[in-house]
């Protein structure tokens, strides 16, 4: 592994990064609006199931496909963003709106987990991210081959970053259990998440890299 001094640089700058609120941390959030507790938290697995591909691509260099060719790197990118939009805009639209916000049903569960490993599969500013933070403390010095060093190191990147995505997800679901008995609260929190789906879709579209 890289020097002492190297991990705890590396230790923090990723809770730095992770736990300043972000587009995960708010996606996380807006799943738990939705459709409560179990929904975030099944959201949440399933954006640290598909970092590992993020990882894996990293440890065996082909996130650089993202450099060496840009129009994958904008196909994918706007796939992501229009795959959000299109979820964002079921959910604000979606019939029953009056219903009050809830743990809803284990298929509701399955899907938020499915639908959550594609969305961070579409967002290559994850692949750029751990292209661009991990060679940093990767230490040439160090008795463990570089690739060990990359995918150790992300994997506790992923992890910290779903620790912060969890924080999301508890603080959600804090403001739902104060608003169950509100139908009229109950539509609002559907149209805010859908919106700011939508909201994230639109920013991972149209943001340059």
């Amino acid at each position: 592994m890289p020097p002492l001094d190297l991990l705890i640089a590396f230790l923090v700058s990723t809770a730095l990064f992770a736990f300043v609120p972000g587009p995960a941390m708010l996606y996380a959030a807006a799943r738990t609006l939705a459709g409560g507790r179990r929904a975030g938290l099944m959201a949440a697995l399933g954006v640290h199931v598909g970092g590992y591909a993020h990882v894996l691509a990293a440890t065996m260099g082909l996130s650089v496909l993202f450099h060496a060719v840009p129009v994958v790197y904008t196909i994918v990118k706007l796939g992501g963003g229009a795959y959000l939009i299109v979820m964002g805009w079921r959910l604000a639209t979606a019939e029953n709106r009056g219903a009050i916000v809830g743990d809803k049903s284990p298929r509701d569960s399955q899907r938020a987990f499915a639908q959550s490993i594609l969305v961070e599969l579409l967002n290559p500013k994850t692949a750029i991210f751990f292209l661009a933070f991990l060679p940093q403390f990767v230490s040439a010095q160090a008795a463990a081959p570089m690739w060990l060093q990359f995918f150790v190191l992300g994997v506790i990147t992923n992890v910290m970053f779903s620790l912060a995505d969890l924080i999301a997800v508890f603080g959600a679901s804090g403001i739902l259990s104060n608003l169950r008995s509100s139908p009229a609260w109950g539509k609002w929190l559907k149209r805010a998440a859908g919106s700011l789906l939508i909201g994230l879709g639109a920013r991972l579209a149209l943001e340059r890299s």
